[in-house]
């Protein structure tokens, strides 16, 4: 089977150093950096193509040579890109976290015949396909909360944070309002806002906040309470409201000495070499997904724990595996006839079939990723 991964980024060359692995598959990666390609190829059983993937036309023409799709671009570009695969009849599973709806699109890929899975990585991704498992399950979910954030091993002032992805997505979590479900009613409020302390064992004490992180759950799972909220380590909030809140996150162009310039790329000119995550960097990824709800009478919690590191084995940092390593498992599902589902998925759609989350689950044990989960009764 022939499989393309458009992106040889952070996660993109991760996955497909993951898919060469195995036999039945023929792996290429496209990028526009050649010097990313080159790597890959040189280190995995891969093939390199170098390709602009900026205009959606060409992705239709480069993909259809091809049995299946990962489309791992940056977020801005990720919507154009995940409606050129469909057009191109291709099954795709998707990592690009883009901001547009991806349903809309769900009537071209039924047209189409595709299976399109968006958002398939950790979180969004496996959380919501816990959720929509855990939802599944019980009779009535009443709250959903999870926290999750990727960071450095090593805390370094003064940002104590390194861009485990696109560092462009990121200044967009402390930028865009923050939506979540309070007894029944959308809530909207600005990102980085109600700060909690929380300790996890082997990391200590981490801040979460308030990011648009719901996605797609604030309209498929029927809970009157979620909420999402991302970890950083403490004091992360207050430097990111200074920037934000002086408007170097602003896209509006200022004039300075007769020049027009979008504070935000000043920002990230001077902010992403420091943020960058260099090769043997150790980094984490912890996440706590929590639902409740009542099943046959009962108060029941489903929680499941990840804590992630870096694997010196392989040198392939953590948010790399537990993104990357969703995908590629997801893609082998898919490939295999497990999940079979046409048109536009998104994650807690597959946390409707059981024997998918056991495929998921069991895949990404067997590549070090390990979810813990428990299910206890709440006592009134």
């Amino acid at each position: 089977m022939k499989i393309i991964i458009l992106g040889a980024g952070l996660v993109g060359g991760p996955m497909a150093a993951d898919l060469s692995l195995d036999p039945g598959f023929e792996v290429t990666v496209a990028d526009v950096n050649q010097a990313a390609l080159d790597k890959l190829a040189a280190k995995y059983r891969v093939k390199a193509l170098c390709r602009d993937l900026s205009v959606p036309a060409d992705v239709t023409r480069i993909v259809s040579d091809y049995d299946m799709v990962i489309n791992a671009v940056p977020g801005f570009m990720g919507f154009r890109t995940f409606k050129a695969i469909i057009e191109a009849g291709k099954n795709v599973v998707d990592i690009a976290f883009f901001i547009e709806d991806p349903l809309v699109l769900d009537e071209l890929a039924k047209k189409k015949n595709v299976t399109a899975v968006m958002d398939c990585g950790v979180a969004p991704g496996m959380c919501n396909v816990l959720i929509g498992y855990a939802d599944h399950m019980l009779d009535e979910t009443d709250t959903v909360v999870y926290y999750v954030g990727g960071l450095p091993m090593i805390r370094e002032w003064p940002w104590e944070y390194k861009a485990v992805f696109s560092p462009v997505d990121v200044i967009e979590e402390y930028t865009r309002p923050a939506r979540y479900i309070e007894n029944g009613q959308m809530i909207v409020k600005p990102a980085l806002t109600d700060p909690e302390l929380l300790s996890f064992p082997g990391i200590g004490t981490l801040e979460a906040f308030n990011t648009d992180g719901l996605r797609s759950l604030a309209f498929t799972i029927k809970s009157p309470n979620m909420k999402e909220k991302t970890l950083r380590y403490p004091g992360h909030i207050e430097k990111m409201a200074v920037l934000r809140d002086t408007g170097f996150f602003n896209q509006e162009p200022v004039e300075i000495s007769g020049m027009k310039i979008r504070p935000i790329d000043f920002t990230a000119k001077l902010l992403f070499p420091k943020w960058k995550l260099r090769e043997g960097e150790e980094d984490f990824t912890v996440m706590q997904v929590v639902v409740e709800g009542k099943k046959d009478g009962k108060k029941l919690r489903y929680k499941w724990d990840l804590f992630d590191r870096y694997d010196p084995s392989t040198q392939i940092h953590s948010m790399a595996r537990t993104t990357g390593y969703t995908a590629t498992v997801a893609l082998r599902m898919i490939a295999e006839g497990v999940y079979n589902r046409k048109g536009v998925s998104v994650p807690e759609f597959i946390g409707r079939e059981p024997a998918c989350v056991t495929y998921l689950l069991d895949g990404l044990k067997k590549r070090g990723v390990i979810y813990r989960e428990s299910v206890t009764e709440i006592k009134d």
